[in-house]
């Protein structure tokens, strides 16, 4: 068995290895899909240290968004919108991070062209649409409780979709003209709908007798 891809320090850092790592991993996740890929392996063809790979790009998330040229990652910005509050605001953090990512001239143009083309690019649909459900269902539905939780978080997912498509691709009117704080008035309480899931009520009541938001 070759191990070279195992040897430390093979090649030095420098754009010309950034871009060697990019080019592995492009080919590898369309032709693999998200899931086969690990940075190892992507580590082991391209000849360089794993250690390279988390430096360049920090995960795998960040490597598939380099790999496909965006400027922001879909998966990491979720994660970002995460950390930075509790679940019962999660969707205004999301529409606005959304908004924020897509509406921006550096930013949303790729994303825009990403999602064109795996509409007519059935490999790359299939890679986005798995990277997707791993990256961001996956996430959404650790956060929320309950058996059915990864349904809930897949019709999270697909109430920002639909927003995307809408704002971005069809460029439906009035939601394209619309500003940031009214998409988010207009959108968030879809996005909570969603969370909380059919025929569950909106607050819940603790033993104690005090009732608590659900999201």
């Amino acid at each position: 068995m070759n191990n070279r891809g195992a040897q430390r320090g093979r090649r030095p850092g420098s754009p010309d290895t950034r871009a060697a790592i990019l080019d592995v991993a492009r080919r590898r996740f369309l032709e693999d899909g998200y899931h086969a890929v690990t940075l190892r392996s992507v580590a082991a063809e391209a000849e360089v240290d794993l250690a390279l790979i988390s430096y360049y790009f920090g995960s795998k998330k960040g490597l598939f968004g380099a790999a496909l040229a965006l400027g922001a990652n879909p998966a990491e910005l979720l994660a970002r919108a995460v950390e930075e509050g509790d679940l019962t605001t999660l969707p205004e953090r999301v529409v606005r991070q959304v908004l924020a990512v897509w509406d921006d001239p550096v930013t949303g143009p790729p994303l825009i062209a990403m999602l064109k083309t795996a509409i007519d690019d059935d490999s790359l649909g299939s890679l986005v649409k798995e990277a997707v459900e791993r990256e961001i269902v996956d996430r959404i539905a650790g956060l929320v409780p309950g058996r059915d939780a990864r349904q809930r978080a897949a019709a999270f997912t697909t109430v920002v979709a639909g927003l995307i498509t809408g704002r971005y691709l069809l460029r439906l009117e009035p939601i394209v003209s619309m500003a940031a704080d009214d998409v988010v008035r207009h959108v968030s309480p879809h996005l909570r709908l969603a969370l909380r899931g059919p025929g569950r009520p909106a607050r819940t009541t603790r033993p104690e007798g005090r009732t608590v938001p659900r999201p």
